[in-house]
């Protein structure tokens, strides 16, 4: 019987063992370990274990989620149990139905037994934070094959969602730069470009506005798919001398965010800290740098949503090891002591060698965590998002609804605001009938959306101002900064009225299922002469790009005339633009007027616009966010490294941009410590002369924040930024917005609402010298009341009432300074056609001839 028992034993063993090397190993594919020093799979190599891995094993599934920006698959991972794996619909409808919160308290009791945990994990958007790209698929491999107590515990009681690597461009650039610097001196080091072709780092900036292909992707299945409670984004790295940033964070959070959400955030973050300790894996530290207050982020967007967001931080990015002599160990490490006296850095690290291998190592033990923690308590992860939710749809003082007039300034980025909340995850409804509120009516088409319902802190977040509180860094000291944001109200930025009611009402409504188009215009009139749309849409932009690509003349009205307001875009007719005019009516939902006869108020015919876009080898984000932005409304635009800007050959731009950069940044660029000679240096004073020459001919150059102090010193303009030079104490706005005031009668304003809000992130103002001449002011910062939304010290005494833009003659051109960041991170549509007229300004016929 002994051995009868023996034999069956040893064949449970060994089957488990054969199932098990079934199931390939990463260095199998890769050709070696993951984490090896040196070593980098790319993104084809991974490609290839995912397929071996789900191939070999019923516990893993795999589905593409998306595209990148240049078209690469993004993939998503299921690892479970077989049994579970089997039916991932019935655990993706429950996990849904808990979040939504609009099942019965007991109906979400027995759900949360009966369900699964969703715990999510990604890696690789942050290219050159290279182990995270590199370790989610050992991850993968651990989780699917390891037999373990805890691991048959955890595949029985969670589905482990994996989308191993978000960004797989930048993958691919950095280890192509990786790889091709290995051995020199800048092997370590990051391209020159931006590692997601227009974002970089700030893809992780991107999570409410969903701008990216790569986000879009991600969030469908975070907020209308599975709806994990837990969220994992790894990054590097950490502190230096620590091992890994774990939570808790530091202050301060958003009071919208449930504070059942916060603590499980502590509670993540304590099983974390723990399984350091008990593995005597040093170097764990806690509530330094990261906040809960911006949302926006990979972590910070699923706060709102009820979900806990996890950010990890871990050392040693690169596969070249990094020697820390233990005799050199600081006495502060990320602003705690090192001498096991803190309670968030109670085991410190003492130095040594830092392998790629440690990194990978830290990263999988934080997940194991994770997924440990989740498996225990996995009932109580379950109904506590049903239970938050329940909170939100119940919440008595927040708003009943947002409504969303029809009648808009600006119709298409009312229609961009609503999709961009249902990306989110948020409910919304159209009237089908007139209604009213309050005394004020609205017409049937209006968007409206309740307040009562789970996902209600992202869209109260998003549709109210920010009150950042003050914070110090000691008493009497400077301002501690916020972590990324302190504001940003989407419909101020986006020039969007909405009214927030507080009162119950009744409409008559249905559910919006399907993402919104413009609504078709209307083309009226006979058009002898040609055809004229307002310019007020910031559509209106991509209209004339259209336009003139199938040659047609394109002119800007420049004073009012009848029901025709100054800036008003005419077409001449010719042969087809009856159909080009109905197709774009349709398409864009512009209106178009035909015209018996020429106006005779004064037209600015517009030569084919073309720009070129200023690119340095210091890979800059805002360069990407520019670059995109124009792509979006089809500009014919070429980008101009420091060898086109020298070479002088520029005539055939209507306008330059020079996005947010530093003077030095421009003029000088990479140095031979940080690049290959091939990246190295700036447009230099041989690129001065050239951009002088160009806009003294005629042409136009913009200039975004930073670099406008390239322009004040390099074209020596009677114009000085009246912040520099003052401490934080004195000034301080980082990233918020601010009451502008516009001159709607200058050309370069011609369709701007006469109040915008500026993004501000610690950015610039002017003062013209007294005396100077050809110098307009565009736009100028309020007198009085200028924070709208975020936090501002000192604002009152420094910024009240200065110049927020200004159009200088040069020449027979122009230099545009934007003191703000008119189009950051693709979020201030309200500003985006301060960019479009000065373009237009640079386009004119009637400027210098500069070789057409």
């Amino acid at each position: 019987m002994k051995r009868l028992i023996s034999i069956c034993l040893a064949l449970f063993v060994s089957t488990a063992v054969f199932g098990q090397s079934q199931i390939p190993h990463p260095r199998e594919t890769f050709g070696h370990e993951v984490g090896a020093d040196y070593k980098l799979a790319d993104y084809d190599q991974m490609l290839e274990y995912y397929d071996k891995l789900a191939a070999s094993t019923d516990r893993v599934k795999m589905i593409e989620i998306g595209k990148s920006v240049m078209g690469r698959p993004i993939k998503l991972v299921f690892i479970s149990s077989e049994e579970n794996i089997a039916q991932l619909e019935k655990w993706r409808e429950i996990s849904e139905k808990l979040s939504r919160a609009e099942i019965t308290m007991e109906e979400a009791r027995a759900m949360s037994k009966e369900g699964k945990a969703i715990v999510w994990f990604d890696g690789g958007m942050h290219a050159t934070e290279r182990a995270h790209a590199q370790m989610t698929s050992e991850l993968m491999w651990r989780v699917a094959s390891e037999e373990s107590e805890e691991m048959q515990k955890i595949r029985d009681n969670v589905i482990t969602l994996v989308v191993p690597v978000i960004n797989p461009d930048g993958l691919d650039i950095v280890v192509d730069w990786y790889r091709k610097t290995l051995g020199t001196p800048y092997e370590s080091s990051g391209p020159p470009v931006l590692y997601q072709k227009y974002v970089g780092h700030d893809n992780n900036r991107d999570w409410f506005m969903n701008n990216m292909p790569e986000t879009r992707a991600v969030t469908t299945v975070l907020y209308d798919q599975w709806y994990p409670q837990i969220v994992h984004n790894h990054h590097q790295t950490a502190p230096r001398w620590a091992m890994i940033f774990i939570p808790p964070f530091r202050s301060p959070v958003n009071p919208k965010i449930h504070p059942g959400v916060t603590t499980g955030v502590n509670l993540v973050g304590t099983a974390m800290a723990n399984r350091f300790a008990m593995k005597k894996m040093p170097g764990a530290i806690a509530t330094t740098s990261y906040s809960m207050f911006w949302n926006g982020g990979m972590r910070t967007a699923p706060y709102y949503h009820n979900q806990i967001g996890i950010l990890t931080e871990t050392a040693q990015p690169s596969p070249s090891p990094t020697e820390y002599d233990p005799e050199q160990l600081p006495d502060f490490v990320g602003g705690k002591q090192s001498n096991s006296t803190e309670i968030f850095y109670p085991y410190p690290w003492k130095g040594g060698t830092l392998h790629f291998r440690s990194a990978i190592d830290y990263m999988l033990e934080a997940s194991m965590a994770v997924l440990d923690l989740a498996a225990d308590k996995k009932d109580e992860f379950l109904f506590n998002i049903y239970s938050m939710g329940r909170d939100a749809i119940e919440d008595q003082s927040g708003a009943f609804a947002y409504v969303i007039p029809k009648d808009q300034w600006n119709p298409s980025e009312a229609i961009n605001l609503t999709n961009i909340l249902m990306q989110g995850g948020v409910e919304a409804h159209q009237a089908t009938a007139d209604f009213s509120v309050n005394g004020k009516s609205y017409e049937a088409g209006s968007i409206i959306f309740y307040g009562a319902q789970a996902f209600r802190p992202f869209l109260a977040d998003l549709m109210e101002e920010q009150v950042y509180p003050d914070q110090f860094r000691y008493p009497g000291g400077p301002p501690m900064p916020p972590y990324d944001l302190a504001g940003w109200t989407l419909p101020m930025q986006m020039g969007v009225q909405v009214d927030r009611v507080t009162t119950s009402f009744n409409a008559s409504a249905e559910e919006i299922t399907e993402k919104l188009k413009p609504t078709p215009g209307m083309v009226s009139g006979t058009a002898r002469y040609g055809y004229a749309f307002s310019n007020r849409d910031n559509l209106s932009a991509k209209a004339i790009n259209r336009l003139q690509k199938e040659g047609y003349s394109v002119s800007i009205l420049g004073a009012d005339e009848g029901d025709l307001k100054a800036g008003t875009v005419v077409v001449r007719s010719k042969r087809g633009l009856d159909d080009e005019v109905k197709t774009l009516s349709q398409e864009l939902g512009l209106n178009f007027t035909g015209l018996r006869s020429k106006p005779t108020s004064e037209l600015a015919e517009l030569n084919p616009v073309k720009i070129g876009i200023y690119k340095s080898w210091q890979a800059n984000m805002d360069e990407g966010w520019s670059r995109w932005m124009f792509e979006q409304f089809e500009f014919d635009i070429d980008t101009l490294h420091n060898e086109e800007i020298q070479s002088g050959n520029l005539s055939q731009y209507s306008a330059i941009i020079f996005p947010s950069q530093s003077t030095r940044g421009i003029m000088e660029g990479n140095s031979e410590r940080r690049a290959p000679a091939r990246f190295v240096g700036g447009i230099g004073e041989e690129g001065v002369k050239a951009l002088d020459t160009y806009a003294k001919s005629g042409g136009s150059i913009i200039f975004f924040d930073s670099s406008t102090e390239f322009a004040i010193e390099k074209f020596n303009l009677p114009v000085k930024n009246v912040l520099s030079g003052l401490s934080s104490n004195e000034f301080f706005i980082p990233g918020s917005l601010i009451r502008t005031n516009i001159d709607t009668s200058n050309p370069l304003a011609f369709g701007m609402m006469p109040q915008v809000a500026a993004s501000f992130d610690n950015s610039g103002a002017f003062a013209v010298e007294e005396g100077a001449e050809g110098i307009e002011e565009i736009a100028r910062y309020a007198d009085e009341d200028l924070l709208m939304s975020g936090w501002a010290l000192g604002e009152e005494e420094h910024l009240a009432g200065t110049s927020a833009m200004l159009n200088a003659e040069y020449g027979g051109g122009n230099l545009v300074l934007f003191g703000f960041k008119p189009q950051f991170r693709g979020q201030p549509r309200g500003t985006y056609k301060l960019i479009f007229n000065a373009i237009y300004q640079g386009a004119r016929k009637n400027k210098l001839n500069r070789g057409r």
